[in-house]
């Protein structure tokens, strides 16, 4: 009798967390809306709606956005999702500068901090120091308490294992299992913190605000001085065994190719990164192209294409390589869309789009890429950054309430999400 009645005080807890998850998810993505849409969209009854929403409501988490015309009745009440129920934090850990953002709940950035890094192999203490640097910015340019936050979301380079302890992977920056969350609470960081992969940040943050919008399959792709991916199947993000799923910039595009920063020869990274393309033109060219910084230097590399033979065949090669790569994914996943990003890969696809879809379709099977549209990211650079921010939010989302409420001190939830 007692192992029956705990066993159904699970379920009803299970279905009420359920409940609320399902309501407050409708209205974060899809709101405001009534209570009667809420109850056709989702297929719960109107009394569970009532009751869901009431609470809710109580909880502040929903709001009421005005009147809506009903047909023949009285006019029905709009609620959404409050902005002003708690901020969230977005971090980008890159290869070349940290970001750091803070949103409202419904992703209105109020603030946002951008520190170059010296080297594109940025030594762990130094980036964590910008990070902390830069949350102490943001908190006090807005007057934000840090109480209202529900967590700092952040995007690294390298695949990231969830466990015991957080450890970031990241041979191409000379990162070997830093304990990233750790060196964060070392440097008085004491929010909940989300540790994710830059290109599944990016790839989250498309799918729920960009290119991805609506997709169910689909291959998110950074491009920066590295290349990673974010593959989405059936809306989920493909994580395999360890969470490292989507290193596709260290798939082998030539056998026996140039040397990789991994190690490795022959990895798409060597071709189509940005530190790849210009070692490239380096060696073609016999010098490097002028510039204070990589993204300064590539920036000229794509301007001087017009008039020099050199940077417009290493950029033309970069689109066949590229497309290649492409290909490869549609090949593979057979996503209905690819979302091509990272700053380095919005340059590229604003200059080579057309060159590129070309060279993927020349190495796609043919009836597999006709069902695939190769398109730009829309939140450009600062994606990785918004992408890291949803990672509390999904959390909020997934659990149908505050994570804050049950979580315990130090509590990883990184695979939240």
């Amino acid at each position: 009798m007692g192992t029956r009645m705990a066993s159904k005080r699970t379920t009803v807890r299970d279905l009420r967390r359920h409940n609320r998850s399902l309501l407050l998810s409708k209205l974060y993505f899809d709101g405001p809306l009534s209570r009667h849409e809420l109850s056709q969209l989702t297929g719960l009854s109107a009394a569970t709606v009532s009751n869901v929403t009431a609470e809710l409501g109580e909880e502040r988490l929903i709001t009421e956005a005005g009147l809506v015309e009903s047909d023949g009745g009285r006019p029905r009440v709009l609620l959404r999702v409050d902005p002003a129920y708690a901020h969230v934090v977005g971090v980008d850990i890159g290869e070349t500068g940290v970001k750091v953002e803070l949103f409202d709940l419904a992703m209105n950035r109020l603030a946002a901090v951008d520190h170059p890094l010296d080297s594109v192999r940025p030594d762990a203490a130094t980036a964590v120091a910008q990070v902390a640097s830069g949350l102490r910015e943001v908190f006090a340019s807005t007057g934000v308490d840090e109480e209202t936050v529900l967590g700092i979301g952040v995007g690294v380079p390298g695949t990231v294992e969830q466990g015991g302890r957080v450890l970031v992977h990241a041979p191409t920056i000379g990162w070997d299992a830093v304990a990233l969350e750790e060196l964060l609470r070392a440097h008085g960081v004491t929010l909940p913190l989300f540790i994710d992969n830059g290109a599944k940040t990016q790839g989250q943050a498309e799918m729920w605000f960009g290119a991805g919008r609506g997709a169910t399959h689909a291959v998110i792709v950074l491009i920066g001085s590295g290349v990673g991916a974010a593959v989405i199947t059936d809306g989920t993000t493909y994580r395999g065994a360890t969470s490292s799923a989507g290193e596709w910039g260290h798939t082998t595009i030539a056998y026996g190719g140039y040397e990789c920063r991994c190690g490795s020869h022959g990895c798409l990274e060597a071709y189509v990164g940005a530190e790849g393309i210009l070692a490239r033109y380096r060696k073609a060219r016999g010098r490097a192209v002028s510039g204070e910084d990589e993204q300064a230097q590539f920036g000229a590399l794509l301007e001087s294409a017009d008039r020099s033979k050199t940077a417009a065949k290493v950029l033309d090669e970069t689109a066949g390589y590229l497309g290649a790569g492409l290909a490869n994914l549609v090949n593979l996943f057979n996503p209905e869309r690819i979302v091509l990003g990272g700053w380095a890969g919005l340059a590229l696809g604003e200059r080579l789009l057309p060159e590129i879809s070309r060279s993927a379709a020349r190495h796609a099977l043919p009836h597999v890429f006709g069902q695939t549209s190769i398109e730009l990211g829309e939140l450009g650079p600062d994606a990785v950054a918004i992408g890291a921010a949803t990672l509390p939010v999904a959390a909020l989302l997934e659990q149908g309430g505050d994570p804050r409420v049950s979580a315990r001190p130090g509590r990883k939830r990184g695979d939240a999400a």
